[in-house]
Order: C-alpha cells, then sequence, then structure tokens
C-alpha cells in the first residue's frame, strides 16, 4: 500500500512542481508580478506559455488519480498491477511536462492519454473484481 500512498502524494504535489517554471518565465518578463500573477501568466508566449499549460493540466489530471489510488485502496485491491499503474502514472506525468515544455505536441498527446489510461485501468479492473 506505500508505493500507492506514496505516488499519490507525489502526483499531488506535481502541480505544485509545474509552477516551478512557470515562475521562471514569469522573472523573465519584467519580474514576477505577485499582485497580478494570473495576468502575467496569460501575457507569456512560448515556452512559457506551454509552462502555464502544463501547470493547470496537472491539477486537471490529479483528481482522477487520486480517486483511483483511494478506491484501491479503500476496497482492498493493491494489486502488482494498480501498484504499477499508479507508478506509471507519476512516471508519465512526469513526462509530460517535460514534452510539454520542449513542444514535442504529438509524443505529449501520446503520454497524456497512458497517463490517462493509469486511473481508468485502476478502476475498471478494481470494479471488475469487487
Amino acid at each position: 500500500m506505500s508505493t500507492l500512498i506514496w505516488c499519490l502524494l507525489i502526483a499531488g504535489l506535481l502541480p505544485i512542481a509545474a509552477k516551478a517554471p512557470v515562475v521562471f518565465f514569469q522573472n523573465k518578463d519584467n519580474g514576477y508580478d505577485n499582485r497580478h500573477p494570473r495576468a502575467q501568466q496569460q501575457r507569456l508566449t512560448g515556452v512559457g506559455a506551454r509552462a502555464v499549460a502544463g501547470h493547470y493540466n496537472a491539477f486537471e489530471a490529479f483528481p482522477l488519480f487520486a480517486a483511483a489510488v483511494l478506491l484501491v485502496i479503500a476496497t482492498d485491491q493493491i494489486t502488482a498491477l494498480n501498484q504499477t499503474l499508479a507508478v506509471a502514472f507519476v512516471a508519465l506525468r512526469i513526462a509530460y511536462q517535460i514534452l510539454y515544455l520542449m513542444n514535442w505536441d504529438k509524443l505529449r498527446s501520446l503520454v497524456w492519454l497512458f497517463a490517462l489510461l493509469c486511473p481508468v485501468v485502476m478502476i475498471a479492473q478494481t470494479a471488475i473484481q469487487i
């Protein structure tokens, strides 16, 4: 179970980690505007804009994964497959962020799909086992 909990923690921290490149590019844009950071983020272009999009997407990806992990734990379906899927989700989401910054859009989208499938499969196989 600890693998699932560690993956849940790391996945929960990924949106915060994804903020680091955003802050970097905001600082390059005449310094970080702490009064209106979202307005400043909207002005970013290129890699800065992709950093913002990746940051937001990290928040969007987390709820389904969290629900899947909590369902697996609650139903005591802690299997090697579920643990592998949880680790894969985290690894794929890290790769997704990197690919987003590098502007490798097609590979990024494929990685996004595989990451999305991880919690979907976790939920589906748990539902089948109940």
